[in-house]
């Protein structure tokens, strides 16, 4: 008896405490990204209280979320009885779904390319020259996108005009708007996006491509028989998590490229808050816009839970 107690660990040396102590180093690692995520993530999430106020301006910071005049949902029903929201709906869900249609799908399709290739040399020259576009900011992407848009000096329209076509401005056109925002999207994230379907690639039993050989499956058909199931669980994660972006656009871009005359297609939900959060005449609406901010969100996150729960249905593979 004497024995079997000594054997057993003592209710200290087991504690929780303990165990974190013996890991501390561990937890001193991970709290850099504990105190970002706490204060540019969770506390930030209080300030959304403004959005069932009329937040004072003039006071600021906490003593004009606690002295604002509180509205309750009266910014979510002025948005959404507004004509202008299902205009803003329209473009951003257009913009969301074209996105999906070519920026998902892409680097699943490149990866599979670049890994059928053999030489590797070949094969991480094509990975760095893909994947450089991804460190370039926006504003310079979109001053790429003029330079060789331009109606006088652009490449595009020299090459329109030596067919003999007149010069096309571009950036003024509403109906070149989200092809240009998908184009743009798609050079500068789908050699980024490749690197994780490469990755999980890597993990591929090579047994199969041996039994694929041995039962003379060419190169294409192994693509499709061995390599893209072998994959699929990655494919539906990064699905789920395109999904919860279908309400969010890449604003930045949005704002360098866009002006009053492609309003028609390229004003979507963040840049009409941002353009009433932070209006140039009069006092900005924080309060309004904050509203609209938390409505997208509460859309992205219901979308998420739905997209998740149909992946635990049709495949093996859920985010949580």
């Amino acid at each position: 008896m004497q024995t079997a107690l000594k054997g057993k660990p003592s209710g200290a040396r087991g504690s929780v405490w303990n165990k974190m102590w013996r890991s501390r180093l561990l937890y001193l690692i991970l709290l850099p990204g504990l105190i970002h995520m706490l204060l540019f993530k969770l506390l930030p999430l209080f300030g959304l209280v403004i959005a069932f106020e009329n937040y004072n301006v003039i006071k600021g910071g906490m003593a004009g979320i606690i002295g604002s005049k509180w509205v309750g949902f009266a910014h979510f029903e002025k948005f959404l009885g507004d004509p202008y929201f299902w205009k803003l709906l329209k473009n951003t869900l257009l913009l969301a779904f074209f996105n999906l249609l070519f920026v998902f799908p892409i680097p699943i399709i490149f990866a599979l390319l670049v890994n059928e290739v053999r030489l590797r040399k070949v094969q991480r020259f094509v990975q760095t020259v893909t994947f450089f576009p991804y460190f370039i900011s926006s504003a310079v992407a979109v001053s790429i996108l003029y330079t060789f848009l331009s109606p006088q000096s652009g490449l595009v329209n020299i090459v329109l005009q030596g067919m003999g076509i007149e010069p096309i401005f571009f950036m003024a056109e509403p109906g070149w708007f989200r092809p240009l925002y998908v184009a743009l999207n798609v050079w500068q994230l789908f050699g980024y996006s490749s690197i994780i379907y490469l990755a999980a690639m890597t993990n591929i039993d090579p047994h199969l491509y041996e039994a694929a050989d041995l039962d003379g499956a060419s190169r294409f058909r192994k693509m499709f028989h061995v390599t893209l199931p072998s994959i699929a669980g990655t494919i539906v994660i990064m699905f789920i998590l395109a999904i919860g972006q279908i309400m969010t656009v890449d604003l930045d871009k949005i704002l360098m490229m866009y002006n009053p005359s492609i309003y028609d297609t390229a004003d979507v939900i963040q840049s009409y808050v941002y353009r009433q959060a932070f209006a140039t005449k009069g006092f900005p609406n924080y309060s309004y816009g904050a509203a609209v901010g938390l409505m997208q969100s509460i859309v992205a996150f219901i979308l998420v839970i739905s997209a998740n729960k149909a992946s635990r249905k049709f495949s093996d593979s859920q985010l949580f």
